[in-house]
């Protein structure tokens, strides 16, 4: 896991915090702070109607309408109980709008303030509905380059569905941040010290989506073992497998974790993690051998989890993440074709 070894396929990254954001607590929680989060933008809600007669909502910068079909598209997908008004998704949307790119946010199903319709909801394997949207841009006539990025969970959805489409994915090329390669390692870590505050909060977010949608008596699962669970292992052994077709929460693990698929990716994939991430350990990186020649994982010695908080102030701090994603991802832009490129810069 060196930076010189395996044709570079795992890279030491050049990002590297202020003196007054070291911790890695910091740069997982600042970013939420509300003088930190950029400010929302103008978004044009669109309904994407799926083939299993359910529906999710993608949202579109405003500012972006008059740009061309044949500018580059930027979709971006979020985690776990994420949604455009995300900070992260806010500043990349930012971003890819000073490039004169187009973007947009996919929803996982019943996230941001849309209900699905039917009785289901999102996990980290669902890579149907990011697919069936991507075929719907070229259909409807979108004729510039495709590029995405995916956010934690968001990231690990974006890898699997990489590696299930191979070379059959409209992508040009793609970023993964802070992706749970593999989620019974990341499970396990945010059921210790103080990673244990992180899960508290996500499982109690996830509770209230849940009882948003469903009730007692309505639930397709336990409702009783679902309001006990504490950690997410139990949240996914009681609602998560039952609700979409998984044998339990280690079948759920075992099939959706995306470190299994790095080695089938045929399009330029940038995979940005940090070794200090309380969200997982270093043990969720996969050894060289076991990714695509396509595919490069950075590695942060830290950053937290989607922090990357380089320098600036308290007041006005300046993140690493959007110029990087970006610069990765306009090498690219310019290929008339995404077989055109396939060395990673």
């Amino acid at each position: 896991m060196t930076s010189d070894t395996a044709g570079k396929r795992i890279i030491r990254s050049h990002f590297r915090p202020p003196w007054w954001l070291a911790n890695r607590q910091a740069q997982t929680v600042f970013p939420q702070l509300p003088w930190v989060a950029p400010k929302r933008l103008r978004l044009r809600r669109e309904l994407l109607e799926l083939p299993d007669g359910d529906a999710t909502a993608i949202d579109w910068p405003i500012a972006g309408d008059d740009l061309p079909l044949s500018a580059p598209l930027l979709v971006i997908l979020h985690g776990l109980e994420g949604s455009a008004d995300s900070s992260y998704a806010r500043m990349m949307m930012r971003a890819a709008q000073r490039h004169r790119w187009r973007s947009c946010v996919l929803h996982s199903r019943d996230c941001g303030d849309y209900r699905n319709r039917l009785p289901r909801r999102y996990h980290a394997g669902e890579t149907n509905d990011i697919r069936f949207f991507l075929d719907q841009l070229r259909e409807r006539g979108h004729s510039g380059p495709l590029f995405a990025a995916g956010y934690s969970l968001g990231g690990n959805i974006l890898l699997k569905y990489l590696g299930e489409a191979g070379q059959g994915s409209p992508l040009k090329a793609a970023v993964a941040i802070c992706a749970p390669l593999d989620l019974h390692q990341c499970s396990d870590a945010l059921n210790t010290g103080f990673s244990k505050l992180y899960q508290h909060y996500l499982i109690k977010r996830m509770k209230t989506s849940v009882m948003r949608k469903f009730n007692k008596h309505t639930a397709a699962f336990d409702w009783n073992r679902a309001m006990r669970a504490k950690t997410f292992a139990e949240f996914d052994d009681a609602v998560t497998a039952p609700l979409h077709g998984f044998a339990g929460m280690q079948d759920y693990y075992d099939r959706c974790s995306s470190g299994r698929f790095l080695k089938d990716i045929q399009c330029p994939t940038l995979v940005i993690n940090a070794l200090d991430d309380p969200f997982m350990t270093p043990a969720v990186i996969p050894l060289a051998d076991r990714l695509s020649k396509h595919v490069t994982i950075e590695l942060a010695d830290s950053g937290g989890h989607v922090g990357f908080i380089e320098s600036g102030t308290p007041w006005r701090p300046k993140f690493y993440l959007p110029p990087r994603i970006l610069g990765f991802l306009e090498t690219y832009a310019a290929s008339t074709s995404f077989m055109d490129n396939r060395t990673l810069p």
